[in-house]
């Protein structure tokens, strides 16, 4: 009956009675299962990976979609792409951010100089958020404020938050700065954040400051309200016409200290990417200001200010003991700060 099935038409498909032992027939059958299966499953992975590998690009390229490839690599550390979680920047989202921070001392012309960061469309300097004690209170409550500027969730009347290319704030030395320094200069460091120095050289212009803004909380000569920083030459002239006394034996040792304070300063962070700058300098020397936007990487824009310089002109006519001031100062490091240094 096999033998009648395998004869067929000349054309036909001859099939030949198996010769193989039905043992060796399982084994070819099971074989081949075993092939086809593996086939089947390598091709699933392959679909697999190769979903996989889209959803990868996809994120590759999302997250490359920002980069410019016109920008300088060097500066790549710098540049960054933040995800505010209380806005979204919209069109803005691939405008890159670079992040900095004022290092500086109370009267040293910070204030008037963040002003004129922020007259720039492209730039948020947010104040000096460390006066507040417990934001500097640990490491941890300090990186969890920074972070919060730096992602651009902090706000204040200076905010540009959607399209800013430069976010930041002013740091004093004395809050909580150098007590931290070495983890704060780390997170600089991983962080890409850029430092400004800026500070006096003339270290006794910055005391007779201190002592007459120290005064005015207290006085509040503006028409009873207290005032650090103004606007018009009426209101500095009213300000400056309180002539501290200052005191003469404590004075040499009190400059020392201000002195070691700002080289302590320069020292802890020096490993930071920084630029020094003097209000002095500032003052005589506008052109510094383009100095600071190349820092920044800004476009140039003219920076200007509002704030009026309250105490002008020589120090001898803002020093009440001035007689006594010249005697202890003259001989030695700081005899030059008798001098005027600058004339507006």
């Amino acid at each position: 009956m096999a033998e009648e099935i395998c004869l067929f038409t000349k054309d036909a498909l001859i099939i030949k009675p198996p010769k193989k032992s039905p043992a060796s027939l399982r084994m070819l059958v099971l074989v081949f299962a075993m092939v086809c299966g593996v086939y089947i499953c390598s091709v699933c992975l392959r679909q697999t990976n190769i979903h996989t590998s889209t959803k990868f690009i996809n994120i590759e390229v999302n997250q490359r979609y920002c980069h410019d490839n016109d920008i300088d690599k060097s500066q790549t550390p710098y540049l960054h792409y933040p995800k505010p979680t209380s806005f979204s920047r919209a069109e803005c989202a691939c405008n890159p951010v670079r992040l900095f921070t004022i290092l500086s001392m109370q009267r040293s012309g910070s204030g008037w100089f963040e002003t004129l960061l922020n007259s720039h469309t492209n730039v948020s300097s947010n104040g000096e958020i460390f006066s507040v004690k417990e934001r500097r209170s640990n490491v941890s409550s300090i990186f969890s404020t920074l972070d919060r500027v730096y992602n651009l969730d902090w706000f204040t009347s200076a905010s540009k938050n959607q399209c800013s290319a430069a976010v930041g704030f002013k740091w004093m030395l004395n809050q909580g700065l150098m007590e931290y320094h070495k983890e704060i200069a780390e997170y600089f460091n991983s962080k890409g954040v850029s430092v400004i120095f800026l500070f006096r050289r003339n270290l006794l212009r910055r005391m007779v400051s201190v002592l007459a803004n120290s005064y005015d909380r207290y006085a509040k000569l503006l028409n009873g309200t207290h005032k650090s920083h103004v606007h018009s030459h009426e209101e500095a002239d009213t300000l400056s016409s309180y002539k501290p006394v200052m005191n003469s034996t404590s004075l040499v040792t009190d400059l020392k200290l201000m002195e070691k304070m700002v080289l302590d300063a320069l020292e802890h962070f020096s490993s930071t990417r920084h630029i020094v700058l003097y209000y002095e300098d500032l003052i005589k020397n506008r052109t510094k200001l383009v100095d600071v936007q190349e820092f920044l990487g800004l476009p140039q824009m003219e920076l200007t200010s509002r704030q009026v310089k309250i105490h002008r002109g020589s120090l001898s006519e803002h020093i009440k003991n001035w007689d006594d001031i010249t005697k202890i100062l003259r001989g030695t490091t700081y005899e030059s700060f008798l001098q005027t240094d600058y004339t507006n």
